[in-house]
């Protein structure tokens, strides 16, 4: 295993082959592939999620980009990805934050908590961080990643993912993670 933070790519142009760890439950590096090998056979491998707010609080929400290999056109309310072979969450979790959201400069995001999420047809499994930071910077997402953005505040959220009208379609993955986040900062202060 490369234990550098840089991950390996696979061809700029080309998401579908950068190189990614394959792990196991206890995420331990069982091999390596391309990204576009690891979603067709619903390998095991690592990512981040990181919520970001604004000086306000805001959560930045985003609707994905119709060309995503993965949730295309769905809303997230975090940014993130995977992380390259070899490269450490904190490192990813700050990359992914400065990429998507399209700056430089922001604080290492504050680590919250280890998540795994499996979907039910089990075709899609990972281990994650979720991650927090602050950004108070303008942001300027990338047009390959990000169809549409907003710094909404949290009730907002909230109403788009309650059942009935007005609903958005979320990343799975992410809502599964916001839940998590919710559910332990209700436990109490230093939870998450």
């Amino acid at each position: 295993m490369n234990t550098t933070d840089r991950p390996t790519p696979g061809p700029a142009s080309d998401p579908a082959a950068e190189i990614l760890d394959v792990v196991d439950e206890d995420d331990r590096v069982t091999g390596q592939a391309p990204r576009a090998e690891i979603y067709a056979r619903g390998l095991r491998h690592r990512c981040v999620f990181v919520l970001v707010r604004d000086g306000q609080d805001r959560i930045f929400v985003h609707r994905r980009t119709a060309g995503k290999l993965v949730f295309p056109s769905l809303y997230d309310m975090f940014v993130g990805g995977v992380l390259g072979a070899g490269e450490s969450y904190g490192a990813a979790a700050l990359r992914e934050a400065e990429e998507e959201l399209g700056v430089s400069g922001l604080e290492p995001p504050v680590p919250l908590f280890p998540f795994r999420y499996d979907s039910p047809d089990g075709a899609f499994r990972e281990n994650a961080y979720v991650y927090e930071v602050r950004c108070p910077l303008p942001v300027s997402p990338q047009v390959a990643e990000v169809a549409w953005h907003a710094f909404l505040p949290e009730a907002e959220v909230e109403r788009r993912l309650a059942p009935g009208p007005g609903r958005w379609e979320w990343v799975p993955d992410g809502i599964a993670a916001y839940e998590r986040l919710r559910a332990l900062r209700a436990e109490g202060p230093g939870r998450a």
